[in-house]
Formats: structure tokens, C-alpha cells, sequence
């Protein structure tokens, strides 16, 4: 597994939080690449799927609007609801939300996806 570890201080810490690992293999881009201000949708290594529009990525968070975060039952495949999203647009939920960058194993725009129908 190839890691990358991000720290901001010499210890190896950041406001008392440890460095943050992700494998870079199983991501499509790096989150900090994304274009702000697009909706996008977030894989993570829970099977939580976020999405909504993108602002802003730290070291460690990243901060979207307007969103909607789906829990899929176990075995459960997520692309039909993602595929409803791109469809009929963001069921949003959340004004805001700030999560940890480490989460993230894959993210795509919301208007790539191919829609329903």
C-alpha cells in the first residue's frame, strides 16, 4: 500500500491530531484538486457517500454546502442513488459540512455521473 502522510508540525502532529494517511492508489484525484464550487460526490472508506458542493480542503477537512449524506445498507450499491442525485439534483440535507480529508477514497463531479432513464 503506497501512503501519503500530511503533517503540519514537526512532531508529526496538527492542533493534537495525528498525521493522516490515505492510499493514493484508490484515489481518483486528490481532493484538493477539485474545482470549487461544483457539486461533487464523495466515496469513503465507510461506504458513506457525500454529496454536495464543494468549497474547500485543509490538510485534514474538508468543508461542502448544500448536502446530502447516504449510509447504504450493507452490500447495498450506491451508484442508483448517486444516479438519482445527478438526475433530479442534491436532496440537501445539510447547509454545511466539514469532514476529514483521510475519509475520502474517490470523488467525482455530480455532472459526470450518467443520469437516469
Amino acid at each position: 500500500m503506497v501512503h501519503v502522510e500530511v503533517s503540519g508540525a514537526r512532531d508529526g502532529h496538527y492542533r493534537g491530531r495525528p498525521k493522516a494517511r490515505y492510499d493514493i492508489r484508490t484515489m481518483s484525484q486528490r481532493i484538493h484538486e477539485a474545482p470549487h464550487g461544483q457539486n461533487l460526490v464523495i466515496e469513503t472508506r465507510s461506504g458513506r457517500v457525500i454529496i454536495g458542493r464543494f468549497d474547500s480542503a485543509g490538510p485534514f477537512e474538508v468543508l461542502m454546502h448544500d448536502c446530502d449524506v447516504y449510509v447504504p445498507q450493507p452490500g447495498a450499491d450506491p451508484e442508483s442513488y448517486i444516479r438519482d442525485a445527478a438526475t433530479y439534483g442534491v436532496d440537501v440535507k445539510q447547509r454545511d459540512l466539514a469532514f476529514d480529508a483521510a475519509e475520502i477514497v474517490r470523488w467525482r463531479k455530480l455532472g459526470d455521473i450518467p443520469k437516469l432513464g
